[in-house]
């Protein structure tokens, strides 16, 4: 494993352990984090440990055009009782994503600092949100890493049942229609799954993430 200095690199993601932890250390400042993202590595820890650095293999994505949407998830949609807005509450969606309690997990590993690191990136245009919103109030959403032509998700909330599926299908048709190639979605779950996202080799995560045309 690799040990970050104050010096602005990553090793090759190759390097990358059995478990996918490519480094430790180093900091959360704008630079370092759209560096990684770009290098295919992402931040995950807990509070109080050390910053670790990852790049799984396999990598969990979907490919836009193989989003699963169910029919009762389309008959849910049809019934317009969810309202939904892009980038307008940034700090509040990821806020709700650090507070909502996981299974199999004890605390938290979005930090107050990682919410500072990533308001800083959303305010530089970089990390983005969709709100999901049921008679005012704010029900649902996600927040993730724009890279311009790859959306990297990074965590998603619902406080009523299916607004973050709500969330994730709305960016999905919006990474769509602007064209797009992948949906990062880091590691596999069996609810991402279920809406069509699958594992590839990182090698072939890294290509289309380098190629942006």
């Amino acid at each position: 494993m690799y040990y970050l200095t104050t010096d602005l690199f990553f090793p090759p993601v190759s390097q990358a352990n059995r478990d996918g932890i490519l480094a430790v250390g180093g900091d959360l400042s704008a630079e370092r984090l759209l560096l990684a993202y770009k290098s295919g590595i992402f931040p995950w820890f807990e509070q109080d440990d050390p910053i670790l650095w990852w790049s799984p293999n396999p990598r969990m994505v979907l490919f836009l055009q193989e989003l699963v949407v169910s029919k009762s998830m389309r008959n849910i949609l049809n019934r317009n009782s969810f309202t939904v807005t892009f980038n307008q509450k940034f700090r509040d969606v990821m806020s709700h994503c650090q507070k909502v309690k996981r299974d199999g997990q004890s605390g938290t590993w979005i930090t107050n600092d990682m919410i500072e690191a990533y308001c800083k990136l959303n305010e530089s245009g970089i990390a983005k949100s969709i709100e999901v919103w049921q008679n005012d109030e704010l029900v649902g959403g996600l927040y993730g890493i724009d890279l311009g032509h790859v959306f990297c998700g990074e965590s998603m909330f619902s406080l009523v049942s299916n607004a973050s599926k709500v969330a994730f299908i709305a960016l999905v048709e919006k990474l769509k229609t602007d064209k797009y190639k992948l949906l990062d979605c880091q590691v596999y779950n069996p609810h991402l799954e279920s809406l069509g996202c699958r594992e590839i080799n990182r090698s072939e995560f890294i290509k289309i993430l380098h190629n942006s045309h």
